[in-house]
């Protein structure tokens, strides 16, 4: 189990908390595997009904490891680590709620488009600025985010690389609720809880017919993952990364 990522379970919920705040709750390789093996178990344990994600008072992630990014970006090749993880998220069959209180950056976004339910704070960040990094979208926001935002929106987010706060996030239907930081994860669980007491099948069902065929899902983390690869071979996308890891080294 990574210390990075602490995982229980109470009252019908499995709580997955990312815990690394000298890093800004920065996600490694290793601490993708542990949640993707938290989420795998949850798929099969029949006392948990609902999975929700939490981060750390005043950071969500930051997104990528950077020393990671950085070998992806040497290697032209997207990890398997994070493919395993969005794909986890994407086919999991039970209700995620989120708990976001801060930045959320990169896959702290991007993820937020497989949960049901998420409540943020009103000092909530969330930025996704792919373009800006030499980068495609990724997690299959390419696909669900217009969908969920309008495409206009998600474009502002993803393409133009702008900034989204809480206020500006409920505008555009990523999330549910903003609440004061304190009253974040209290009520997200809240919503959890009331989730998981409900007939789970019949939670279940109204999901699948809501969400849709998952494989198209999958299907776009493959091409967003390839179209990582094909981008790094691009100068200017690979020097717009370079650019940015460096900035973050220093």
């Amino acid at each position: 189990m990574d210390d990075h990522i602490s995982v229980d379970v109470a009252d019908g919920v499995q709580t997955i908390r990312i815990v690394r705040p000298e890093k800004s709750n920065a996600l490694t390789a290793e601490m993708y595997e542990t949640a993707a093996d938290a989420i795998s178990l949850a798929e099969h344990d029949t006392a948990v009904r609902v999975v929700l994600f939490a981060g750390m008072p005043g950071v969500f992630t930051a997104g990528h490891d950077v020393d990671d990014l950085r070998r992806y970006a040497d290697s032209s090749v997207f990890g398997e680590s994070p493919i395993r993880f969005m794909k986890t998220v994407a086919t999991l069959d039970k209700p995620i709620v989120a708990a976001v209180d801060g930045l959320a950056m990169g896959i702290g976004t991007t993820m937020l488009f497989h949960c049901d339910f998420i409540v943020a704070s009103e000092w909530s960040i969330f930025s996704s600025p792919f373009a800006d990094l030499g980068l495609p979208p990724e997690a299959g926001a390419s696909l669900l985010a217009p969908g969920i935002m309008g495409y206009h929106r998600a474009f502002e987010l993803m393409v133009m690389g702008e900034q989204f706060d809480a206020q500006r996030a409920l505008t555009a239907g990523l999330i549910n609720r903003v609440v004061a930081p304190e009253e974040v994860e209290t009520t997200a669980f809240g919503y959890a809880r009331a989730l998981s007491a409900k007939p789970p099948e019949a939670v279940r069902m109204a999901r699948r017919l809501m969400r849709g065929d998952r494989r198209d899902v999958v299907a776009r983390v493959n091409l967003e993952a390839k179209s990582f690869a094909d981008l790094l071979r691009s100068p200017a996308a690979h020097d717009a990364l370079q650019t940015f890891l460096n900035r973050s080294r220093d």
